[in-house]
């Protein structure tokens, strides 16, 4: 995820996953069903019948590690080795590509699952689906810790942030192996999707493109400490997106459908 286009998509990518699980939630606090999945559409005759039956979101989590990965590749310069052989010496190279392409596989992993459960399987596994996610969720922890080690300053604190937000969710998502259908975790899940995909976009801008044009100083302690602030805005505000998200789906489900 290195610069800011390396930050910007998988933060999008997560934070729009967030806002997934925040519409399941509102839908089953509201219409007292199963939070895990929306109910499908009936079966229906037509051309289109069978496409109304599918569940996309595997598709799309497929889609946007393709993206994610041709934006990695693109920004290499050079070929992509894992070994370099000059004389003697054997040196990895590219070691954060690989660290980065290794994070889109587990992205790439939950939505091949995700596909042949929901689409494939004569009856959808949801313990093999959420199996899948808790394990590309620890591959992600320590794929982020090991990503400190050339961080200082802003980026350090930033990326610790990020790491915190991670393991929380890593906590819930395991937690969620049983007890599948728990309200509370699943609120949980989409606030903690929304604060890791916004909070990486959050860390692309002020690395790579300040808003205020002003670079963040490593040595300023007003900017080590307006990081923390920005956190808790973004923290506050996802908060309040969840509250706006389910009022809305309150009006729509009940007062518009």
């Amino acid at each position: 995820m290195g610069g800011f286009e390396g930050h910007l998509y998988p933060g999008l990518s997560l934070f729009f996953y967030g806002l997934y699980h925040t519409r399941l939630v509102s839908r089953a606090l509201i219409c007292n069903h199963h939070v895990q999945y929306l109910p499908r559409h009936p079966w229906s005759t037509g051309r289109w019948a069978r496409l109304r039956q599918i569940y996309y979101v595997g598709l799309v989590k497929i889609l946007s590690t393709f993206i994610l990965v041709a934006q990695e590749l693109h920004n290499i310069q050079g070929p992509l080795v894992l070994i370099s052989k000059i004389y003697h010496q054997r040196n990895f190279l590219y070691h954060k590509q690989w660290q980065h392409l290794t994070l889109y596989m587990t992205f790439f992993l939950s939505g091949c699952v995700d596909v042949v459960s929901q689409n494939l399987l004569p009856q959808r596994s949801a313990a093999l689906e959420q199996g899948a996610q808790a394990l590309g969720m620890f591959l992600i922890l320590p794929l982020m810790l090991s990503h400190l080690q050339d961080s200082e300053g802003v980026e350090l604190l930033c990326h610790v942030l990020l790491i915190q937000a991670l393991f929380l969710l890593l906590l819930v998502v395991i937690a969620e192996l049983w007890a599948p259908n728990s309200l509370q975790l699943w609120v949980l899940k989409a606030f903690l999707y929304m604060i890791t995909g916004s909070w990486l976009i959050q860390i692309g801008f002020m690395l790579f493109r300040p808003i205020s044009g002003h670079k963040w100083m490593d040595d300023d302690k007003n900017d080590m400490v307006f990081v923390t602030t920005f956190f808790c805005w973004h923290v506050a505000s996802l908060v309040v997106l969840m509250a706006w998200i389910y009022g809305f789906s309150f009006l729509w489900y009940c007062y518009v459908r």
